[in-house]
């Protein structure tokens, strides 16, 4: 039996099925899902979607434990003065996620596991670079604290979110709006879409376009005629395409192989009600007990839906097959990747189920320009508009005083925080 014939077998019966509803997220009433957001961000922890909120920018953070009705006072995640476009959870910290606005800037948020009392307000740090809308996110796969942003100014940027540098400016490659932007699996290479209908293969570390114009696909799946935008999902691990329309109330999904004909269509979820939206759980987050290989969040004006994709098996043994080692731990530090270094994704298995760590916290360095020095040079005459010594000295102190007083005012304001936090949790035990 051919490699082809196997890999069908195995994903020929492949079911979706919509979660019961008390596991939906129902009614959520802070406000209704923005057309913006073309899918939910979401992670072994947290669901988070983008909503309007007084026309500055928001979104709402609940734990994947929450079903039921949400609370129309339910704290929002906001600070941005325009709407968000994009949002992405950072796949090395499921505390962690990026937002993009329409202001032009990024900011990164720390969730805590628990449900805070107020909106979070305060960004660990915002990220400002592009000169139009940033509607495009997308954390580096293998190395820590590398975010990719790209904007309505054709400008792709990679940051160091753990400094609040830019590493590379890419502004020069594309002559119009990017649509989409994809890593390779260990953050090599970039696959972009771009309006000028040109897919483009680029080293970003080397500034370069290695492979676009592809002449002929190797495959061509007509669809239908429905203008609707796809939205599709890739699994690496199974090698399954999910392509879900917007607008749309179906789910087709294809198995891709290394033969001819490459692409091979398995089966389409429908359903009632259109999607205005899709989340897509990673492999980590997924019920291995239950031979769960997807497992989709569908935005409906008022309400979030589950729907889980399962392969049958007799056997409540562990499927290696459908469950090889995956992993969401990084294998390279920023500066390491930044001067040439890649390396493939550092793997775990899911055989005992994968158990999401408890909050950590992303620390930001941000470099003191007061570290800067001027280089040893001649002496000049002093003159009347030189800053005396005195001056100077009295000047940098009162620089580390400043420095001082805000430092401890944010440690109190994280203290005013965590205490605000315990108290609910209190509350929350008594209900």
């Amino acid at each position: 039996m051919s490699r082809r014939v196997v890999r069908q077998s195995k994903f020929r019966h492949v079911f979706g099925q919509a979660a019961k509803a008390d596991q939906a997220y129902e009614d959520i009433r802070v406000s209704k899902v923005t057309w913006d957001s073309s899918f939910c961000a979401v992670n072994p922890k947290f669901l988070a979607i983008i909503v309007e909120a007084g026309g500055g920018g928001a979104f709402i953070v609940l734990p994947l434990a929450k079903t039921g009705r949400v609370d129309k006072n339910y704290p929002l995640v906001t600070g941005h003065t325009a709407p968000v476009l994009d949002i992405d959870w950072c796949p090395h910290n499921d505390n962690v996620i990026a937002s993009a606005s329409d202001d032009t800037t990024i900011m990164v948020w720390q969730i805590p596991d628990y449900t805070p009392m107020r909106n979070i307000t305060e960004p660990i740090i915002t990220l400002e670079g592009h000169s139009k809308r940033v509607g495009i996110l997308s954390w580096h796969p293998t190395a820590r604290n590398v975010l990719l942003s790209a904007g309505g100014d054709n400008v792709i940027i990679i940051w160091n979110v753990g400094t609040g540098e830019v590493l590379l400016s890419l502004d020069d490659i594309h002559p119009d709006v990017i649509h989409s932007v994809c890593w390779n699996s260990n953050g090599s290479l970039l696959a972009t879409t771009c309006k000028d209908k040109t897919l483009r293969i680029i080293d970003p570390r080397k500034g370069q376009v290695v492979a676009n114009n592809f002449e002929e696909p190797v495959a061509l799946q007509e669809m239908d005629t429905s203008n609707g935008v796809l939205l599709p999902f890739y699994d690496p691990d199974s090698s399954i395409v999910y392509l879900c329309g917007k607008g749309d109330s179906s789910i087709r999904y294809f198995e891709i192989t290394e033969e001819p004909p490459f692409v091979h269509y398995l089966n389409t979820f429908s359903s009632k009600e259109p999607q205005r939206g899709m989340g897509f759980m990673p492999k980590r987050g997924l019920d291995v007990s239950k031979c769960e290989i997807a497992r989709f969040y569908k935005l409906h004006e008022r309400k979030c839906e589950p729907i889980i994709m399962t392969v049958p098996r007799k056997s409540d043994l562990f499927q290696d097959d459908l469950y090889p080692d995956t992993g969401p731990e990084p294998a390279l530090e920023a500066d390491e990747w930044l001067s040439g270094q890649d390396a493939e994704p550092v793997l775990i298995s899911l055989r005992d189920g994968y158990v999401p760590p408890k909050h950590r916290e992303l620390r930001v360095t941000k470099r003191n320009i007061l570290d800067v020095r001027p280089p040893p040079g001649p002496r000049r005459s002093q003159s009347a508009s030189d800053t005396p010594l005195s001056q100077q000295h009295t000047l940098e102190t009162l620089l580390e005083e400043i420095k001082a007083l805000r430092e401890q005012v944010q440690a109190q304001e994280r203290r005013i925080t965590a205490l605000e936090n315990m108290l609910c949790e209190l509350v929350d035990g008594t209900d």
